[in-house]
């Protein structure tokens, strides 16, 4: 599903180069839940930034699901990512201006699926995250964690193949962060690609395969 094959990123100050990624090659299959660990600053959101499409690798080649996504125009790109990808961010990102219910219903809108049909995929998200009271608010008026659930129902709700989560669990308490993990175990077991960029090592071990990065570099797979 996934290549990486040789990337390096990384950022010009002045007359240095500071490398965030150094030459990471990695293969994903389809159905994998791969967990990554590393340091702060060891290039783990760096990774994942550029495996969702969001950022791109300064060198190296990136196939995903058979396309050279490093050869693709942005306007391509943008494309796949809306139709497979879906992205749990540790900053939520969620869209101040839209209510609970919108924020979700929006990956939808993009993907042309009619309003009859939004409406019942949004009511059964809700419900499976118990926020059927909150949709109606706005991000502001929830909590962190509250903000964080509503963010992994954006990301589940157009049903992707592949789910990217950056600290999913990390502005949930214990007892929500393992249900998060517990829906991430059941979505991977019904064929979603996972990949969690995650610092605890109870989420990483839901991993079928854990990932380490230091200083940028892969130290083993």
């Amino acid at each position: 599903m996934i290549q990486l094959r040789k990337i390096f990123k990384w950022v010009n100050t002045g007359s240095n180069r500071t490398f965030l990624l150094k030459d990471i090659n990695l293969d994903i299959k389809e159905g994998e839940f791969i967990s990554i660990m590393g340091p702060s600053g060891s290039g783990k959101s760096t990774l994942l930034n550029i495996i969702g499409m969001l950022d791109e690798a300064n060198e190296g080649e990136y196939n995903f699901l058979h396309e050279a996504v490093h050869k693709l125009k942005e306007r391509e790109k943008s494309t796949l990512y809306k139709q497979y990808i879906g992205f749990v961010f540790q900053a939520y990102h969620l869209i101040d201006e839209l209510t609970v219910y919108e924020n979700i219903e929006t990956p939808l809108i993009y993907q042309n699926i009619k309003s009859a049909e939004r409406k019942a995929m949004v009511a059964d998200i809700l419900d499976r995250f118990n926020i059927v009271g909150k949709k109606d608010l706005f991000p502001a008026q929830l909590s962190g964690g509250q903000q964080q659930l509503v963010g992994i129902a954006r990301a589940l709700i157009a049903k992707p193949k592949l789910l990217l989560a950056d600290e999913p669990t990390g502005n949930l308490n214990s007892k929500q962060g393992e249900e998060i993990m517990e829906l991430f175990k059941v979505l991977n077991e019904e064929g979603v690609t996972i990949i969690q960029v995650t610092h605890s090592e109870k989420n990483a071990s839901y991993g079928k395969r854990i990932i380490h990065l230091l200083d940028g570099r892969i130290q083993n797979s």
